[in-house]
């Protein structure tokens, strides 16, 4: 947080299967594998194009949630489906160490491409929806706090949550 480019406007993919596209999703498969994160958009390693990836088998920093299948997105487009909002606490691979609640759409339809250029469309509920809303918040310049309205439910985790098992973030 505090990097300039997390709060710029990613561009559109406009070459799918490329060499370095592939390079780019490795890069981000890696990262986000390594710091156990749940997702990871392009911007949050400096690159500002419309990528996220996403997946979540069994996760120690979300020991409670259900599975998401590893995803490769590109140019996504989401549609929240009905009104109905779904408070939670989520955590971001660029604000280590800390957690916030934020209200979310719980039912979600998204749709773009992966990275051959295959059509995705998908419709989703609950931990799956919040995950594609949070990464794809990236790549229009938004960090999780800035979806929060009760300040006092955002702070250090280690704080807020003492009993939990440590967890790098």
């Amino acid at each position: 947080m505090g990097d300039a480019r997390l709060l710029e406007a990613a561009r559109p993919v406009a070459a799918f299967d490329t060499p370095e596209l592939r390079a780019l999703v490795l890069d981000m498969r890696e990262t986000m594998a390594a710091l156990n994160g749940a997702g990871l958009a392009a911007p949050q390693i400096g690159v500002g194009l419309q990528v996220v990836i996403f997946g979540v088998a069994e996760n120690p920093r979300y020991p409670d949630a259900e599975a998401v299948p590893d995803t490769v997105l590109l140019n996504p487009e989401l549609q929240s489906i009905g009104d109905e909002m779904e408070d939670g606490w989520e955590g971001c691979l660029s604000l280590p160490g800390m957690r916030g609640k934020v209200s979310r759409h719980k039912h979600l339809r998204y749709r773009g491409y992966d990275l051959t250029g295959k059509p995705i469309d998908r419709t989703v509920s609950g931990f799956h929806a919040r995950v594609v809303q949070h990464e794809c918040d990236h790549l229009v310049g938004v960090l999780y706090p800035m979806r929060m309205t009760d300040m006092s439910q955002f702070g250090f985790t280690d704080v807020m949550f003492p009993n939990a098992a440590t967890i790098d973030e």
